[in-house]
């Protein structure tokens, strides 16, 4: 029985800038930077370091020539917010991308978009 969701892998073209876009702008935490020595190299971010689940950023040119049969497209995801209405006031004072603030049946929700034009969505969850 699967009890909870580990990881997330996310394939990208830069993963410096990424990981950079990642920590500076959304504010998460690197949890590793490992590089097998061979040109292959994972970053695990997440929202603190004691978060249960993690996103993994991978070289999408790297693993589309190591495993061309995988699906490289970015997930969708959806992040919690306690606090949507500041997060948002955060995002756009940092100049991101974000769609406008839109009442669903669940509660408030907006998107983002990350420096490879990737889009994920927030919702206020209390």
């Amino acid at each position: 029985m699967i009890n909870k969701v580990g990881q997330i892998m996310v394939y990208v073209n830069n993963q410096d800038e990424t990981v950079k876009f990642w920590t500076e702008k959304v504010g998460f935490t690197v949890i590793s930077d490992q590089n097998n020595g061979q040109g292959m190299r994972w970053i695990e971010i997440a929202p603190s370091k004691d978060a249960e689940t993690s996103i993994v950023l991978h070289n999408k040119e790297l693993i589309a020539k190591m495993q061309p049969e995988l699906h490289l497209g970015t997930p969708s995801l959806m992040f919690y917010s306690d606090n949507l209405e500041q997060l948002y006031k955060d995002f756009t004072d940092k100049n991101m991308t974000v769609g406008e603030m839109v009442n669903m049946p669940g509660g408030k929700v907006f998107n983002f978009a990350d420096n490879e034009n990737n889009y994920f969505a927030i919702m206020e969850k209390k």
